[in-house]
């Protein structure tokens, strides 16, 4: 895993002070290794107790471990049954069900590989995923884009549910460093990338029970995003089952304005949300929460003012963590080590971070892009090949993630801001090359530009400016764009421009129109 390595760059550059955090690795994966049995193990100890309530404003439905346990490998028995072998991909398009969390691990007990994608989809999107992945299954809701040719069997969210009493599969074991699950992300090429993760990235997550959750299995996790997220996958349901704790999720058509009662109603004793939630939150009245010990942030850099506020209204702290699509989140505030004032966090024990310029690690303090070692477990296997059985990553020992911070000699990490022009639609990045890829094919727009810029404190949108003859009509341009593009990635504003801004070489300064738009907002 290359820790011979990473141990060698560290002893040589502590001695220059050089900023690198590495406190030793994490223990070993065991092997052999199923993500999904791993998932369940604790459960197991404790057939009946609660491990998943879906929330609604009259009440719940509940999960013990022994219900999900047994919906989980009757599931992987019907996928069987369609045909899917391990190493297969299995193509998810479901919505905001149980079914997907169900889906994905029986996916992964049955030795296949989970393709987990958002509902939102356009056709031409999910039929680029399926070219390049190949899945031998597709699970998909009523009514979401399919892929232009299927040549595979499609089973419906309805079929999934009756699979669960199917006779339970055995977990497919095997080795921990095996493609376990892929997941989509926008590059800086702006073509979506496939990252695919072996099954131990799950055990990866065991170094965020400490450094971020202050996780226990007597814990009741509510995470107020919707099943088909990531996040919602990762901090919502795997790691409290892991551990044996219970996960709260709010059903679908519960509001930010109910959740302050749902905390308080279901005795959650810690809140995950993205930081556009917790503003929404924080507009409504909140009750005495005498259960809930802290809240968590992810998926975008949480406003100092948000925080304040979070603080003011509940007496409880929120502690902030970083992560990306290609490696588990691995920079963090905890309860037992909360980030200073100002600061993202530290990296979390196990892992080995340094941050870099173009010739290495940087000293303490000073600025650069942050990196992790390409020995940490929680680091993807690569990015997804159809012609390749298994991706791997380069022999360098740091991966970089494009983002530029600081090291100070205690650890602790300060954000100074991405070192690309990616964008964040509510805690997804987005490329911005993959929307103007897709505007530019109007017939009216001679060239454009995606950026995210501030429409009010603390939030911001995509807003697309194009150069063309004449003003373009937003609602028309609106219902272009969802031709192609998934909501999330379609530009909330258009902006016509006499030009865009670019460099002596020709590049496209889309930095220049941030600053701009910051300088002078336009009206409304």
């Amino acid at each position: 895993m290359g820790r011979d390595l990473q141990l060698e760059v560290t002893l040589v550059s502590s001695s220059l002070m050089h900023a690198i955090f590495d406190q030793g690795p994490p223990p070993s994966c065991p092997a052999p290794f199923n993500m999904a049995q791993y998932v369940l193990a604790a459960g197991a100890e404790t057939p009946d107790k609660i491990a998943l309530a879906v929330l609604t404003q009259t009440g719940a439905q509940r999960w013990s471990y022994d219900r999900l346990t047994r919906a989980v490998l009757g599931t992987a028995t019907g996928l069987a049954r369609h045909g899917a072998r391990p190493g297969d991909r299995v193509l998810m398009q479901l919505g905001d069900s149980v079914e997907f969390p169900i889906t994905y691990l029986a996916a992964l007990a049955a030795g296949l590989i989970p393709v987990p994608t958002s509902a939102m989809l356009t056709g031409p999107e999910v039929s680029g995923i399926a070219a390049e992945t190949r899945p031998a299954l597709i699970v998909a809701q009523s009514g979401v884009a399919l892929p232009d040719h299927v040549d595979c069997p499609v089973i419906g969210a309805a079929d999934l549910a009756q699979m669960h009493a199917l006779p339970a599969a055995d977990f497919v074991m095997g080795d921990p460093d095996r493609p376990g699950y892929i997941i989509y992300t926008s590059g800086t090429s702006g073509v979506p990338r496939a990252v695919t993760h072996a099954h131990r990235a799950i055990w990866a997550r065991r170094m965020m029970w400490q450094g971020w959750y202050g996780l226990t299995p007597q814990d009741r996790l509510l995470h107020a995003g919707a099943f088909n997220w990531t996040y919602t996958l990762g901090t919502g349901l795997l790691d409290p089952w892991t551990i044996g704790a219970t996960a709260l999720i709010p059903g679908a058509g519960v509001t930010p304005a109910q959740l302050p009662l749902l905390l308080r109603r279901h005795d959650a004793t810690i809140f995950a949300a993205a930081p556009g939630v917790y503003r929404q939150v924080l507009r409504h009245d909140m009750p005495p929460l005498p259960k809930l010990r802290h809240g968590l942030s992810a998926g975008e850099k949480l406003p100092a003012s948000t925080r304040a506020a979070w603080v003011r209204a509940t007496g409880t702290p929120i502690h902030e963590a970083y992560g990306m699509s290609e490696c588990s989140t691995f920079i963090s505030g905890a309860p037992d080590r909360p980030a200073p004032e100002g600061k993202l966090g530290y990296p979390q024990t196990g892992r080995c971070v340094a941050v870099l310029d173009d010739a290495g690690p940087v000293a303490f303090d000073q600025p650069g892009t942050l990196a992790i070692a390409r020995g940490d477990p929680g680091l993807m296997l690569g990015y997804w090949d159809a012609g390749k059985s298994a991706p791997t990553l380069s022999a360098e020992p740091w991966f970089r993630t494009g983002d530029t911070v600081s090291m100070a000699v205690d650890g602790s990490i300060t954000y100074l801001g991405r070192g690309d022009d990616m964008m964040n639609a509510g805690g997804v990045r987005v490329s911005p090359i993959e929307v103007e890829t897709a505007l530019n094919a109007h017939p009216g727009i001679t060239e454009c530009a995606a950026v995210e810029v501030p429409v009010k404190a603390d939030v911001s949108v995509i807003a697309a400016f194009y150069v063309a003859e004449a003003e373009l009509d937003p609602d028309a341009l609106r219902a272009f764009a969802a031709g192609s593009l998934a909501k999330y990635k379609q530009p909330r504003i258009y902006r016509r421009v006499d030009a865009l801004p670019k460099g002596a070489n020709g590049k496209l300064l889309r930095r220049q129109l941030r600053d701009t738009w910051a300088a002078e907002p336009p009206d409304g």
